[in-house]
């Protein structure tokens, strides 16, 4: 699957999440409204911010798109992450902050919810429609971990592409959302007591703030400047390391400019006998390997470093914080640089 094609999948995800969430807001409203449900009108607030989340995701993939420029020669791949951390913060404020309050006003104020049915009405049909949107975020998924040889859950936890993260996890926060309202609505009309209304409420909150935490360290982490996944380092190392005119890859650099966009620069020893006309074409074709193996590196630089005594053959110094503790294991147990599947075979490179 090309670049193009992994951006218009994701914008589809988007917008779908986004027509399923405004749908399933305003019944909700109604619903809460008729009968008074606090948890029904936390479901509501849930939706109307996840509906919100979708617009803003929406924004980042598109702003994040655009081409470089003079002023931003790198593009505007870091812009997507500002705006998919607003989302993540007005989950937090709207979503969360509303539902927890307006859980501890019912169980304080104990009003009764009035008629249940109109309520799991609503909840029912939801719930399909959530599950229709989190059906297409799994299946993008899974697409694009197999793209990656790892797995579905590995993919969601470095992936860089956030806004598909956000709507696989939004999707699935909203069906135990929903889970947490019938159960809340059916014990309150099962003992007339509006505390489990108002305690469905507050856990629905609390979801969302989880939700809200998760996606906000993420971003944050990306618009920071986070490198690549240790495996993917690692084999981008190896390629590097294989040319033929390389003797040493002494420093190496990695960082996501945005989704589908990254940043390779080395620190390169090369050959005491390569000549300039040798190392512009080890660059050439590091470039040529990358790119071809990894179409998102869209930028790779070489350094040509002077060799130092004693320090042949050893691999490239550690240069960004270990985001894969089994690799580490790894390393330490195979010797620097061995963490890696052998070459030929598939390579996990998330």
């Amino acid at each position: 699957m090309s670049e193009a094609e992994v951006k218009t999948e994701s914008v589809g995800t988007v917008v779908v999440a986004g027509a399923a969430n405004l749908a399933i807001a305003v019944a909700k409203l109604v619903a809460g409204v008729l009968s008074g449900s606090a948890a029904m009108l936390s479901e509501a607030a849930h939706s109307v911010a996840d509906t919100t989340t979708e617009v803003l995701l929406y924004l980042a993939l598109r702003r994040g798109a655009r081409p470089a420029d003079v002023r931003h020669p790198f593009g505007y791949g870091k812009e997507s992450y500002v705006w998919a951390f607003l989302a993540a913060l007005f989950t937090f404020v709207a979503g969360a902050g509303f539902a927890i309050t307006h859980g501890v006003t019912t169980i304080l104020v104990h009003e009764h919810s009035g008629n249940y049915l109109v309520s799991y009405v609503v909840l029912a049909v939801s719930f399909v429609i959530e599950s229709v949107s989190l059906a297409r975020a799994v299946r993008q998924v899974r697409r694009e971990s197999r793209r990656w040889h790892t797995t579905p859950r590995r993919f969601l936890r470095l992936t860089a592409d956030t806004t598909v993260k956000a709507v696989f996890l939004e999707d699935s926060a909203a069906l135990i959302g929903l889970l947490i309202a019938g159960v809340g609505l059916g014990l309150s009309e099962w003992t007339g007591d509006e505390l489990w209304d108002g305690v469905a409420s507050i856990l629905i909150g609390l979801l969302l703030l989880v939700v809200a935490v998760i996606l906000a360290k993420s971003n944050i982490s990306l618009l920071v400047g986070r490198a690549v996944p240790e495996r993917l380092h690692q084999e981008i190392e190896r390629e590097l390391a294989a040319l033929p005119t390389v003797d040493r890859v002494d420093t190496l650099l990695t960082m996501q400019l945005g989704p589908q966009d990254i940043m390779v620069a080395a620190k390169v020893d090369f050959r005491d006998e390569a000549t300039g006309a040798d190392i512009e074409a080890a660059a050439d074709e590091a470039e040529r390997r990358l790119t071809e193996r990894y179409p998102e590196i869209g930028y790779v630089f070489l350094d040509p470093t002077r060799s130092l005594p004693g320090v042949a053959g050893r691999p490239a110094r550690r240069t960004q914080q270990e985001f894969d503790p089994e690799a580490d294991a790894r390393v330490s147990r195979d010797g620097p640089g061995g963490g890696g599947p052998a070459r030929g075979r598939p390579v996990d490179r998330r």
